[in-house]
């Protein structure tokens, strides 16, 4: 079992991520710094920690930014996630193969609450797509299919 803690791999995002109780103000998206995701996401994606720290317990809120024609593997988290799409599309699916054909298409502004454990995949097409994550730490990314991690790829 690949469990991979994500706040394990980041850093702070020039000081927009503050410790719990504090309060954290972004007054635009270009203000994020982004860099680049784990190694447990697949390869080109990027992610900003916007406050708290995924990897401890605790709320958190981050920013995943896939490139066109990126797949995440079918996968679950230990704790609910929070999804919201903020540019782009993104295509989610449910269950533990991915199956392209009754996934879900999210625009901007598309929301989906995934309680903890609940295999799902997601995708983006043509197009890059930013995504907003909130959730209680501590968060990880376990796929269902060990195979599928991007981190383990030979």
């Amino acid at each position: 079992m690949g469990l991979a803690i994500i706040g394990a791999t980041v850093l702070a995002t020039d000081g927009l991520a503050e410790e719990h109780g504090q309060m954290v103000l972004l007054p635009a998206g270009s203000a994020v710094a982004w860099q680049a995701g784990p190694a447990d996401l697949p390869k080109g994606t990027q992610i900003a920690v916007l406050a708290g720290d995924p990897g401890k317990p605790g709320p958190f809120v981050l920013r995943v930014k896939f490139p066109p024609n990126t797949t995440v593997a079918p996968h679950r988290h230990a704790t609910a996630e929070n999804l919201t799409i903020l540019t782009g599309d993104v295509y989610h699916g449910m269950g533990e193969t991915l199956d392209r054909q009754h996934g879900e298409r999210l625009a901007p502004g598309g929301f989906v609450f995934l309680p903890g454990m609940m295999p799902h995949s997601v995708w983006t097409t043509s197009a890059e797509a930013i995504v907003q994550v909130t959730g209680t730490g501590p968060f990880g990314l376990l796929y269902v299919n060990p195979a599928d991690d991007p981190s383990k790829a030979r």
